[in-house]
């Protein structure tokens, strides 16, 4: 008991940025001698120690937005960009493979439901697992911002691709090629942003905001996949209400090169470096937002 009021004690003073009290409480608990206190009390009056305990400047400030605005924005922008096109994906599943499978009048809601699962676990099996099964390979010899970029481009490059070859209507044109890289769009989705989107904002955040930066990240991304959402109904109306296939996908293309852009130029790179190291960096020396 002696231990944990002697715990909370020290915690309580050094909060408080008072290192006198904290050792007190050492020598009244735990019998430590006078040169061990002295040296603890040393060790939190140095400089660097100094300068840790008094950022306590809140979430709603300027100082945190000098030091973290920037992170917290890439974050955001590059999860929101990410789950627009991912979810539209998604959702297209069964547009992208309508060519394929047989009409809804020769079978019932079952066999209909079926058949679609089928295509998606092959997509799943193909791509998007061994997409997660690189990035966890891959992320600490490459980097976070290299695969999210590098996610972000082969995107584009897929859907532009499918963009030309399926012309017209929603489901035409289909056949192994567009199967294909309609594939290596999820793959790269995986092996890119719709991984590192999680890892980024865990990384680079201080301890005591990262809870609320990461889900203010998560948030903005899951408003993506709302305007994703709904940019997809409409896109996939039959003609001349909806908007081309080839259109859409072009749409979503140029999201993942927005993307590219604010990953290249405004998102950090935390790789070779603990937590601890990340967020001494960003406490001690800062990170101006513009």
């Amino acid at each position: 008991m002696a231990f944990f009021e002697y715990s909370f004690s020290r915690f309580t003073a050094l909060v408080e940025n008072n290192a006198l009290q904290a050792a007190k409480d050492i020598g009244k608990v735990m019998n430590v001698p006078l040169s061990t206190i002295q040296e603890d009390v040393e060790m939190i009056n140095t400089p660097n120690t100094r300068a840790a305990l008094s950022n306590t400047y809140p979430f709603f400030s300027r100082e945190f937005l000098r030091r973290h605005g920037r992170d917290l924005i890439a974050a955001s922008i590059n999860w929101l960009l990410i789950d627009i096109v991912f979810y539209s994906l998604n959702l297209f599943q069964y547009h992208a493979f309508r060519g394929l499978m047989k009409s809804k009048i020769n079978i019932n809601l079952y066999q209909d439901a079926m058949q679609i699962a089928k295509y998606q676990a092959l997509i799943a099996i193909c791509a998007t697992i061994p997409g997660y099964i690189v990035t966890v390979y891959m992320i600490d010899h490459v980097g976070r911002v290299k695969i999210q970029a590098a996610g972000f481009f082969f995107m584009a490059i897929s859907l532009f691709t499918i963009a030309k070859v399926n012309k017209g209507d929603w489901g035409s044109n289909q056949g192994p090629g567009f199967i294909i890289l309609y594939g290596l769009t999820f793959f790269f989705s995986n092996f890119g942003p719709n991984t590192t989107t999680f890892i980024v904002p865990a990384e680079l955040l201080p301890a005591r905001f990262r809870a609320t930066c990461h889900g203010i990240s998560g948030a903005v991304g899951k408003l993506g996949a709302i305007i994703g959402l709904i940019g997809f109904i409409l896109a996939s109306r039959e003609q001349p209400k909806g908007i081309e296939a080839s259109h859409t996908l072009m749409a979503m293309g140029g999201v993942c090169v927005l993307g590219f852009f604010v990953t290249y130029f405004f998102t950090r790179e935390t790789m070779g470096r603990s937590l601890e190291e990340n967020e001494n960096v960003d406490e001690l020396t800062g990170v101006w937002f513009v």
